[in-house]
């Protein structure tokens, strides 16, 4: 699976939930076509790649779909993912609770500043850097969000690595890299979302639509 019909696949997930949540059963591939954003054909030819089959009339059972999609997405067991990094981005993230649905959980943030993490305002504990080792393990955390200052991105990284994180999502101004692989060693992953260079994207679209200057 590519990666571009592996965000497709997200989203048909999502919008499933939804339709489900709202007490409908079955769906149709032009439902699931606006919620990604793509043509109900492509709908079709995924599931159809997926070997997922509907009735003509009928469409799909939603239920169905849901179990064959989050099993295809490795959904079970919630995941667990830590923040570090806890200021005004870090805080957001761990005020934020619409990621439960999708059965993600942010479990605790690491910073580096005493005042942050001895505050107890937190929604979850926030540890110090030091602590980093043990509680990645404790906490059978896979991935971790790091939103630390573009001079420390580097080196939260390593140290994320070295705990056994395998995979990150960076918000720092920073581009990361992922660790190299060992023989036998599932790759590690890094997704770098620059805030700043999305938003100056925009800008020059809206300026040039037809991508050129004038």
């Amino acid at each position: 699976m590519n990666s571009d019909m592996l965000v497709r696949i997200t989203r048909y997930y999502r919008a499933l939930n939804r339709l489900r949540a709202i007490g409908l059963e079955k769906v149709f591939a032009h439902n699931l076509s606006d919620a990604a954003g793509v043509s109900a054909a492509v709908v079709r030819k995924d599931f159809s790649l997926l070997e997922i089959h509907g009735q003509k009339r009928g469409g799909y059972e939603i239920t169905d779909l849901i179990d064959r999609l989050s099993r295809l997405l490795g959904k079970g067991e919630p995941q667990n993912v830590i923040v570090v990094g806890c200021g005004r981005i870090g805080k957001a993230l761990m005020h934020y609770s619409g990621f439960e649905p999708d059965g993600i959980r942010i479990v605790a943030g690491f910073d580096s500043d005493p005042i942050v993490y001895s505050d107890a305002s937190h929604p979850v504990p926030v540890y110090p850097m030091s602590r980093l080792d043990e509680m990645v393990e404790a906490l059978d955390s896979k991935v971790a969000i790091i939103t630390v200052p573009e001079s420390a991105a580097a080196d939260t990284a390593e140290k994320l690595f070295d705990a056994g994180i395998r995979g990150i999502l960076n918000f720092s101004p920073i581009t990361l890299k992922p660790r190299p692989a060992a023989p036998g060693e599932i790759p590690a992953v890094v997704h770098n979302i620059n805030i700043a260079l999305e938003l100056e994207q925009i800008f020059y679209q809206l300026q040039f639509p037809d991508g050129r200057k004038q």
